[in-house]
């Protein structure tokens, strides 16, 4: 199959990038079905989930898996695939391939061999998220999975605290709380934030506040289950700096009462902690006083 005017000039295939429902199975367009169903074969990330939608669709097209453990060997295979005139149609578990899941390897070589690498577009957590947050759209920036690290994910945050766009993210449903926590610590209690949960799914819910009034939120649940993206809400420079400061203070005093330590060591665990240099910290102190 190829698309009228979207084929390359030669016999090669063409490597069709097809978003899938992200929870709800009607969340699909016509056009993803046709490409589907027309497709040579369907390369998976699991083929048992995408299984479970071409089921629902009646689509009986072949299906191989590809996934970020087979990702380098299975690229190759589907470029001779395509080489020899297959369409191919690269799917994820969910939404769009490619964003924080499998697919840029095979875009890759499928570009550089000059064969047509088409995009059927549809549904996208981070989109459906910032479109429902009540946060600013006419700017913002995706940043995939927050670090799993603390220190590193305190350092991502860092990067952002005077950002003028609003930031998208996506993150675990067992580190959540933590990372709103550093948001808190890092980006003040008063960080307008938003957690979508589950979105398109039965169970879909948006905690909207501040960062300490989502925290509290979430800090009252003795679990936290499904796919979350956090949106957080652009810099506001003046109020941001006064809250980062006294979050600091606090911070370095918890840590000096709660382990019976001086202030210097409390610094340099605090340091540690934040994912900063010893210097930078104690500058940080001079600006909070």
């Amino acid at each position: 199959m190829k698309a009228a005017g979207s084929a390359s000039a030669s016999d090669a295939g063409v490597l069709y990038i097809v978003a899938t429902p992200i929870g709800n199975l009607e969340d699909i367009t016509l056009r993803a079905l046709r490409v589907l169903k027309e497709a040579s074969l369907i390369a998976c990330e699991d083929t048992r989930q995408t299984q479970k939608l071409l089921n629902h669709y009646g689509i009986a097209t072949r299906t191989v898996s590809y996934h970020a453990h087979n990702e380098e060997a299975r690229s190759a295979e589907l470029l001779g695939e395509l080489r020899a005139g297959a369409s191919v149609a690269l799917v994820s578990d969910a939404g769009m391939p490619g964003i924080s899941d499998p697919g840029f390897r095979v875009v890759a070589i499928a570009v550089e061999a000059g064969i047509a690498v088409v995009p059927v577009p549809g549904p996208a957590a981070f989109v459906a998220a910032l479109a429902a947050s009540g946060l600013p759209t006419d700017s913002f920036r995706f940043g995939g999975f927050l670090p799993a690290r603390r220190g590193q994910r305190r350092q991502a945050l860092e990067e952002i605290r005077e950002s003028p766009h609003t930031e998208v993210f996506y993150e675990a449903p067992h580190r959540v709380k933590e990372a709103v926590e550093d948001i808190v610590q890092i980006l003040g209690t008063g960080r307008p934030i938003v957690l979508a949960r589950e979105i398109s799914k039965i169970h879909e819910e948006f905690l909207r506040g501040s960062a300490g009034e989502v925290l509290n939120l979430l800090n009252s649940r003795v679990e936290i289950k499904g796919e979350i993206t956090l949106v957080i809400g652009r810099a506001n420079k003046a109020r941001e700096e006064v809250a980062r400061r006294v979050n600091f203070r606090q911070r370095l005093q918890e840590v000096m009462d709660g382990e019976k330590l001086d202030q210097k060591s409390a610094l340099k665990k605090l340091a540690r902690e934040m994912g900063i240099s010893k210097s930078e910290a104690y500058r940080e102190l001079q600006r909070s006083k």
